[in-house]
């Protein structure tokens, strides 16, 4: 029999130590044959041992290739010139990528076959094929860090009474059955690839800035650090009424809860882009990556009704009771502000999700606004009458056919009210 290396077939005189990168490149590939007992130049040498060599290549393969690739590689001892070599078949795997469990998921770890050699392949080769592979979901996509610990994590789930083993690992779907991290993992790891970014600025828009941070580490220590951030934030004013003293802080706790567990549980991690978190005088906007999931409307959220992005992400959450049922953030949000005038606003683009919480206590240090106590006026009237018509609103404020529906339009276009009806029918009412 005549040997030459090929696309499909790797000469080895004996089993060197990167041996296990030909087996990987074949399984990433189209499979392949490797003889071992043979020169790159086609000679025949033989082996001494064929049981010992295939003893020693099999706890080499199981040992230094991850994930496990022992079942789509066979052996055979066949003779060639009254001399012994071990023919090892590799097919291609279902796992793939394959890659040395000592270098992990990366260029130096992963190889190709091309032509006679086999090679390192890019970043982007790695993630195609994990998506070849695992599918479109990120969350269960295998990690390409798997170096990764879980010190933040584990005392999440510690105060909570929740063991963390490998066991509650697999249930949560943060590590598969042959040890390999998913994405998941990847995202509690201490070694988390996504950040939030987050800024305070003096007024209403970004012109001065005061203060920036960026939280990074597990989601578990950026929803602590950014909590903080944003607690420290939310002053507490006070009024009086009669002769009592009534506190109130800019921003509802419950809100401020649900909007920065909604901007974690719920962004879309494929992106590489970070979550951003803009404190203003009258304001704070939280704005995720990633639209609505498709299916999904605006009005259905704001219903709470759910199709969540990251099941399993929120699974972990709701273990650990930072959630509860999926649906329940927008409408607590909302519930939060009932008895004030302003109301948080949501809007969604195709690949934004943007949650506007408004200073409770903004009002009262902008009394001299005209404008502003026109709507606060309006509001009083809706709330007591269940609806106003813009004649209404002309001899509430005072002013002209123009003027009013001007100030309507606005409140409209602000989600502080909404219109019913057409033509002279038109009725105004509150979100």
């Amino acid at each position: 029999m005549l040997f030459t290396e090929s696309e499909f077939v790797e000469l080895k005189s004996m089993v060197v130590g990167d041996i296990c990168k030909e087996i990987i490149a074949f399984a990433n590939t189209k499979g392949g044959i490797l003889y071992i007992g043979v020169n790159d130049d086609g000679t025949v040498i033989g082996v001494e041992d064929a049981d010992q060599i295939i003893l020693q290549l099999n706890n080499k393969i199981r040992d230094s290739i991850k994930p496990d690739v022992t079942m789509f590689v066979g052996y055979e001892i066949q003779t060639e010139d009254n001399k012994q070599i071990v023919a090892v078949t590799v097919q291609k795997g279902t796992d793939r990528p394959y890659y040395l469990a000592g270098k992990g998921l990366k260029p130096s770890g992963v190889f190709v076959r091309n032509g006679t050699s086999s090679d390192p392949v890019t970043d982007v080769s790695i993630r195609e094929m994990i998506k070849e592979t695992d599918g479109d979901s990120y969350e269960t996509m295998r990690s390409l860090e798997q170096s990764l610990t879980f010190k933040k994590t584990s005392s999440q789930f510690a105060k909570q009474g929740v063991p963390f083993d490998s066991n509650k690992m697999q249930t949560l779907g943060l590590i598969s059955a042959d040890g390999i991290y998913s994405n998941v993992a990847m995202l509690l790891s201490d070694q988390c690839n996504s950040t939030i970014k987050a800024a305070t600025f003096s007024g209403l828009d970004k012109s001065a800035f005061q203060d920036r941070r960026e939280f990074s580490g597990s989601l578990f220590q950026q929803m602590d650090e950014l909590y903080a951030y944003l607690d420290f934030r939310n002053q507490t004013k006070a009024t009086f009424d009669g002769l009592y003293r009534v506190d109130t802080r800019d921003y509802p706790q419950e809100a401020l809860r649900e909007a920065l567990l909604n901007c974690i549980v719920h962004r879309d991690y494929s992106f590489s882009a970070s979550t951003l978190v803009s404190v203003y005088d009258d304001r704070i906007e939280f704005i995720s990556v990633g639209g609505l999931p498709s299916g999904i409307e605006l009005e259905d959220i704001m219903l709470g009704l759910s199709l969540c992005r990251n099941p399993k992400l929120a699974a972990v959450f709701y273990r650990l009771r930072l959630i509860e049922a999926y649906g329940t953030g927008i409408p607590k949000i909302m519930n939060a502000y009932k008895k004030y005038m302003l109301k948080p606003k949501v809007e969604v683009t195709n690949n934004a999700f943007k949650i506007t919480l408004p200073n409770c206590n903004y009002n009262s240090i902008d009394t001299q606004n005209t404008e502003l106590n026109d709507e606060i006026k309006i509001l009083k009237f809706i709330d007591e009458h269940g609806f106003a018509v813009r004649s209404d609103i002309d001899t509430l404020l005072g002013v002209s056919q123009s003027t009013s529906s001007r100030i309507l339009k606005q409140m409209v276009k602000m989600n502080k009210i909404y219109q019913e009806g057409r033509g002279k029918a038109i009725r105004y009412k509150r979100k």
